[in-house]
């Protein structure tokens, strides 16, 4: 059986979970940290050793100006980490400083005339697993691939440009305290590389499988309510950075009880099931749709005001209202119902517990309206005689 390359592409090429982008902050400032520190300590070394006699001038030059440069790149680095200047593309950045600052040890060697050190290091060249490594604490499988063909790429191009300046095998260099230059290591080297970048990925991959079973519901396949929580953060503090508008609809399915009742549990959780993969196909990738308990669901609608979220959802009402549930051990089928609150921010809150608590109360002004209806203003809604279910 071929592979599908098309939707492996696509797979290490999509983009992280926002639950998981959010989790890369923290990430990212690890390594801000550790980056820095290391920084500190290497900028040291060149100050000690110049009061070392006998050091070559160049050298210490050489040292001294590599060391600066990544301490002021590490401390820059920092600090937009520190203060939350975190756009997509700083991750990409971020790692490709660390594998660039690990080829440019490398390249200084060739700039000291020794050859040897920067194509046989055993010290400096382990830097780039390291590099390659920290990316899976980004949680962003393209930054893992672009962070391992950078490195693969830079080194490359150090041994190639080495190989082609210096007679590396030449009898002068003996005893090759480094060891002879050979193709053959230099390849196995590489393809090192090449493994860790896989098991960076992989380790990613397993974070996004693993948050996918903690967080979608058993019975449903949707969300559950503890991602619906987390991503609502998410999405309402991007709101409030860009003044977007955002809206959240409780939806609540009409008279389950009774249908329970009626058709026994195993029909409710076919139908809920039903009902779950008509929101899935209805809402844009963009929207979050998760069960909030029950026969209860929550939408989370980035970027949409009330207007546009309530045409939407009475469009998915009314499908929801004339796609047939089969009955197992009857021939026939049934329809249900919902009813749904919607809340919008900034005009009904501006934080998370009050659109959810504003969305509840529509939510059962539809109930006591009839049912089978959305809300999405305070307006009152002529009451029910029969009990909200």
């Amino acid at each position: 059986m071929k592979p599908d390359w098309k939707k492996i592409r696509t797979s290490l090429w999509s983009r992280p979970d926002p639950v998981l982008a959010a989790a890369r902050k923290s990430g990212e400032l690890l390594i801000a940290k550790i980056r820095l520190s290391l920084a500190v300590f290497l900028l040291l070394i060149p100050f000690v050793d110049s009061f070392l006699p006998g050091l070559d001038r160049k050298e210490s030059l050489v040292g001294l100006s590599l060391t600066t440069g990544t301490f002021v790149l590490s401390a820059c680095a920092y600090f937009f980490v520190t203060r939350e200047f975190n756009p997509s593309w700083l991750s990409f950045a971020s790692s490709a400083l660390d594998v660039t600052l690990v080829s440019a040890s490398l390249a200084a060697f060739l700039v000291l005339n020794e050859p040897h050190t920067a194509v046989n290091s055993k010290v400096v060249f382990e830097g780039y697993f390291l590099a390659i490594g920290s990316t899976s604490f980004r949680y962003d499988q393209r930054v893992c691939v672009t962070a391992g063909l950078l490195a693969i790429g830079e080194y490359f191009a150090i041994v190639a440009y080495a190989a082609s300046h210096w007679d590396l095998n030449n009898p002068s260099y003996a005893p090759f305290p480094y060891g002879m230059f050979g193709w053959a290591n230099e390849i196995s080297r590489l393809m090192l590389m090449g493994v860790a970048c896989v098991i960076s990925v992989a380790i990613v991959s397993r974070a996004q499988h693993l948050l996918r079973l903690a967080t979608v519901d058993a019975l449903t396949s949707l969300f559950n309510r503890g991602y619906v929580d987390d991503r609502f953060a998410i999405e309402l503090s991007r709101a409030h950075r860009h003044g977007q508008p955002l809206t959240v609809a409780m939806i609540d399915v009409d008279r389950f009880k009774l249908f329970n009742d009626t058709h026994g549990h195993a029909a409710g959780d076919f139908a809920l099931r039903t009902i779950s993969a008509v929101l899935r196909q209805f809402l844009r990738q963009s929207d979050t749709v998760g069960r909030y308990g029950g026969e209860e669901f929550v939408i989370i609608m980035p970027e949409t005001d009330l207007a546009t979220a309530q045409h939407k959802l009475d469009i998915l009402r009314q499908t929801i209202a004339s796609t047939p549930i089969p009955l197992r051990d009857q021939k026939r089928t049934v329809n249900v119902t919902f009813s749904a609150g919607l809340a919008g921010f900034p005009r009904d809150g501006m934080d998370q517990a009050e659109l959810l608590a504003t969305a509840d109360e529509r939510l059962f002004q539809a109930k006591r309206g009839g049912r089978n209806r959305v809300v999405a203003s305070p307006d009152p809604v002529p009451a029910e005689p029969a009990s909200v279910a």
